[in-house]
Order: C-alpha cells, then structure tokens, then sequence
C-alpha cells in the first residue's frame, strides 16, 4: 500500500512538473517581446495558418524564432478562420501574447489590433484608374472591381446606370481597413453619397433645372474638364452651361468628344474637326443637353459651383491669350469669334516661339 501511494506521489509531481513547466514556458512566450526597434507595418493578405503566420513573423525579423508564436497561437486555438487578415503596425517591444491578441478575430469582423488605411477616391477621367488608384491601399481587386460595377444586379442596387455610376464616387480621402473588399468600398461610397446629398442639395437640382444628383455631377465633370486650375471660374462656367441647356444649345464642350477618344488624344495638342465627328453619346457636339454621365470624377468644389452658379448671359468661352489658365466670356457670338481668333493667333505665335 505505502508503494503504491509513494508511487502515486511520484506520478503526481512529475505530471505536476510537467505542467508547470509548460505553464512557465507559455508564460515566458507570453512575455517574449518582438524583435523590431521602430513601428513596423505587417499585413495579412490571404487566409492564413499559425504555422504560416509564425513563418511570416520571422522572415519579416519581427520575431527571432517561430516556436513561441506557433506555442502561443495553439494555446489560443488561433487558425485560419481566427486570425483576422489587415494591416497591422506592430510597436516595438510587443508581447508575443498582444502580438497574437491583435491579430485575433473579433465580433466585428476585424482583428482586435487592425488599424485603417487612407483610401484616396481621386479626380480621375476613367473608372478604370480609379479602380486601379484604390487597389493600390486595399486588397481590392481591380478587375473584380470593375465587374461588379457593371453587374445588373449591382446597378439596379445602388440606383445609377452604368453610365451615371462614376457619380456616386466623391473624391476625398477616406478611412478604411486594409482588407475591405469591394462590395465594402461600393457601399461605404454608397453612404457617403447619400450624406452629401442632403435635402437641401437635392432642393438646389430644381432651381438650377436639373433633374438628379448624377446630371449635377455630370455637369460639373465637364465644367472641371474645361477649368482644372482657376477655381473661381468653375461657377461662371456653370452658369454659361445651364444657360445653354435652358435655351436648347448643345452645350459643344470639347472634353466631351475627348472622352469618347479613351486616352488616344493625350498626347495631341491640337484638337481638330476629325476628332470632333466622332459619333458618340457623350459627344456634345452631337448629342442636345447633358451626355449620360459624368466624363471625370470632379472634385466635390465643383459640384458645389454647379448647384451655387454665377447668375450670368454667357453662351461662349475661349480660352484667353496667356498662360493664366482663364478664359474671356460673351453672350455675343461675334465677340466670340474675335476672342477664338484672338486666341488662335497667340496660340501660333506661341509654337513658333519654341519651333525657333
């Protein structure tokens, strides 16, 4: 009998022996502290294993070895479906325990210690660079991108045509998680639209004559298209636009037949009448009133100058002779003659110039 219990003894303590030198070695990965010496950035781009993880962790030098995180991350019962992907900045010195409880999932969605990145919508001609643009911050998918915007199903959820969709995008820069996708990003600029489109904005759309926020966009797509650098002009312009939409003008804006071009055009300096026959829904020359969508994403000013225009007769803008960037405005089609003549003359004077 006195065997026996000598012998249970000696079980006990070794087990207990045992045990408590595994809770001490977990306790000392626990402790352990990352190995980088400034703020260092670290993503989760895919589904990952602990085992994966812990590799990733030692090749970027953020830990010297991959047994305490692979020890720590099966303690945690951390896996594929627990560990959060995102981008993460890791400060020097961080336990392994916070290291591993920041990346762990929570009920939102995110990883405990994910942070946001800055997600630029810029003034772009094309839904393809813009697509291109936020794919760069994001683990977006460019392509995917796309073909979710040309979805029926995704169309018919947000309200716009194909066309008109470039409108719901309002250049800012906003604040996302690394690994939002881009059904996330479509609705967090879905919620964005609809905040900037008050009651009293929509109120404005009626007393300028136009009929949605996407002709708001569109027009000021074009006044932007025609003024990028002289901001106090984009009223004015909206102004002379609106009069020619009132008074039945085609609204002859020659970014609009530009755009029908794709980027063939950039390089050209000169615009002739071959370019401007192009055949094309978004051609103003050939088309009367607004073209079925935004030709740019302009800048959220300019569409405040399309709802606020200058109370003015204009019909025609030129371009001035000088490198102001500003243009001489009439009501007068002679007058307007004289300022292209004007400006023709100056244009030619200006290349023969550089050809000396």
């Amino acid at each position: 009998m006195r065997k026996k219990i000598i012998l249970t003894f000696v079980v006990l303590v070794v087990i207990g022996a045992i045990v408590f030198r595994n809770k001490m070695a977990l306790f000392w990965y626990a402790m352990s502290e990352t190995k980088n010496t400034k703020e260092t950035s670290f993503f989760i781009k895919e589904k990952t294993s602990i085992e994966s993880l812990a590799k990733a962790l030692k090749a970027v030098g953020l830990v010297s070895s991959a047994n305490g995180i692979l020890i720590l991350g099966q303690y945690k019962n951390l896996n594929e479906s627990r560990i959060a992907l995102g981008k993460y900045k890791i400060k020097p010195n961080t336990s392994l325990r916070d290291l591993l409880n920041g990346f762990t999932l929570n009920s939102n969605g995110n990883g405990n210690a994910e942070v946001e990145v800055d997600v630029v919508v810029p003034n772009v001609r094309f839904i393809n660079d813009l697509a291109g643009k936020i794919a760069e911050t994001t683990m977006i998918d460019s392509a995917t991108f796309i073909m979710l915007l040309e979805n029926p199903q995704t169309l018919n959820k947000y309200g716009f045509s194909t066309e008109e969709f470039p409108a719901m995008f309002l250049p800012n820069t906003y604040k996302m998680y690394y690994d939002t996708d881009e059904q996330g990003f479509l609705d967090r600029m879905a919620k964005e639209f609809k905040t900037y489109w008050t009651s009293e904005r929509k109120a404005k759309l009626a007393t300028v004559g136009l009929k949605s926020p996407s002709q708001a966009v569109t027009l000021a797509s074009i006044v932007y298209s025609e003024q990028s650098k002289r901001a106090e002009e984009w009223p004015i312009i909206a102004g002379l636009y609106l009069n020619r939409i009132r008074k039945g003008i085609p609204l002859q804006s020659d970014p609009t037949f530009k755009f029908c071009w794709g980027k063939q055009l950039d390089t050209v300096q000169r615009l002739l009448n071959k370019h401007r026959e192009i055949e094309c829904d978004y051609n103003t020359y050939k088309i009367q009133g607004l073209p079925p969508g935004p030709i740019c994403i302009p800048p959220i000013g300019v569409i405040t100058a399309v709802l606020n225009p200058d109370n003015n007769d204009y019909i025609f803008m030129c371009a001035g002779p000088s490198y102001s960037g500003l243009h001489n405005f009439t009501e007068d089609g002679t007058v307007h003659m004289a300022n292209a003549r004007l400006f023709q003359n100056w244009l030619v004077g200006e290349l023969e110039k550089k050809n000396k």
